[in-house]
């Protein structure tokens, strides 16, 4: 085993180790940064996969903006609502049992699934060329952003707009209609 796998593999299991401990740690601020540990290694992996673009996305956005976010809003929030969280009880009830049946539901068809796939025969996957070291995925990426799917591109910009709109109004301090 060389040093590429090794450190490929310490990131994967440093990726999963985390987001487990995310979503079962009772402190919700460790929790918070145990999720800056998952998003950075995760980035990691991107890198390992050659597509630099997405682990400079995963870094930029999710990481500096939306972790930011939600450390900003848990230390701005109300002492209050704070002191009002119970603790999370481990105890499974009759209702929590249908929601167990259906992700072990979908576990099994999609194990099923990966299991019976000859991957290796699809055609998409054949006529794909393969990444390279040197290739230029941010250039194919911005080409194909404003010519192929320009539109998708256009639609998405909009929706964004209206969403912070949406959550500029909620957040207004007046009488809500």
């Amino acid at each position: 085993m060389n040093a590429e796998q090794l450190i490929f593999y310490f990131f994967a299991a440093l990726v999963l180790i985390s987001a487990l401990m995310v979503v079962t740690m009772q402190n919700l601020v460790r929790s918070i940064f145990l999720f800056f540990v998952t998003l950075f290694s995760l980035a990691a992996l991107y890198v390992f996969a050659l597509a630099d673009f997405i682990a400079v996305t995963q870094v930029v956005i999710y990481v500096g903006g939306v972790l930011v976010l939600m450390l900003f809003a848990f230390m701005l929030s109300n002492k209050e609502l704070l002191n009002s969280l119970e603790p999370i009880k481990r105890t499974f009830k009759l209702n929590h049992l249908a929601g167990i049946f259906i992700c072990l539901s979908f576990l099994f068809i999609l194990v099923s699934l990966i299991v019976q796939i000859d991957f290796s025969g699809l055609d998409w996957i054949k006529s794909a060329a393969p990444i390279l070291e040197g290739d230029n995925t941010i250039h194919a990426i911005g080409m194909h952003s404003m010519t192929r799917y320009l539109l998708p591109f256009e639609v998405l910009s909009v929706f964004l707009m209206m969403a912070l709109i949406g959550a500029a109004h909620l957040a207004r301090k007046g009488k809500k209609i």
